[in-house]
């Protein structure tokens, strides 16, 4: 019977701990979102989350770095495995487009899945913007395979783009993709869909991409 007991006390607490870290991500999430990083302090998000605890951020987490990490794995888990599910329908494709479609869908079928409001593209155009943390969300990412294999698709496809046109459309891909989604998502009245967001940046991409190089 004690041994019941105690087992039952562990889940107890072992849930209770998991319910307080998702709202603390949560509101990390939000506040990072609406008020940038160095602007919210772990005190702050610890007293709007409504923990008793100004530590508990601290505690749960470790350091500002170590939160950040951890709201952008909890979406990049989710977002990759949208990505694999698309990756599986082209792979061995030539086609940019598809590869496009690969690149751009699961991060706006996430926020829309998300419901409304959602934080996500917000927070993750803060994070892009501070060169303090900007890495953190690349590195988690570009750890995942499928992206990896969306990347490697899209160079078989633009084998014969220069290394310099490569990098700098890569760049320019990468502020699209985080404003614009970061644009639609602050919308109080969005004229357009998740979906109609996707379609003309995937348009927008794949034109960038397979645009002729001046020069």
């Amino acid at each position: 019977m004690v041994t019941v007991v105690t087992e039952v006390g562990r889940r107890s607490r072992s849930d209770q701990s998991g319910g307080t870290r998702q709202l603390i991500l949560a509101t990390a999430e939000r506040l990072f979102a609406e008020q940038g990083l160095y602007a919210v302090s772990n005190r702050q998000i610890s007293a709007a989350a409504g923990q008793g605890n100004n530590a508990a951020v601290g505690y749960h987490f470790g350091t500002k770095a170590d939160l950040v990490r951890a709201i952008v794995r909890q979406h990049t888990e989710r977002i990759e495995e949208l990505r694999a599910e698309l990756v599986a329908r082209v792979r061995g494709s030539t086609n940019v487009r598809d590869w496009v479609v690969c690149l751009v869908c699961p991060v706006t079928t996430h926020l829309d899945r998300l419901g409304d409001p959602t934080w996500y593209a917000r927070f993750g155009a803060q994070v892009a913007a501070d060169p303090a943390f900007r890495d953190i969300m690349a590195e988690e990412s570009l750890a995942t395979p499928a992206l990896r294999e969306v990347l490697d698709g899209l160079g078989r496809c633009l084998a014969d783009l220069p290394t310099h046109a490569r990098h700098q459309r890569g760049e320019m891909i990468r502020l699209l993709m985080v404003h614009g989604c970061a644009e639609r998502e602050r919308a109080t009245s969005p004229k357009s869909t998740w979906d109609d967001t996707a379609t003309g940046m995937v348009d927008a991409i794949t034109g960038l991409l397979t645009a002729p190089v001046t020069g």
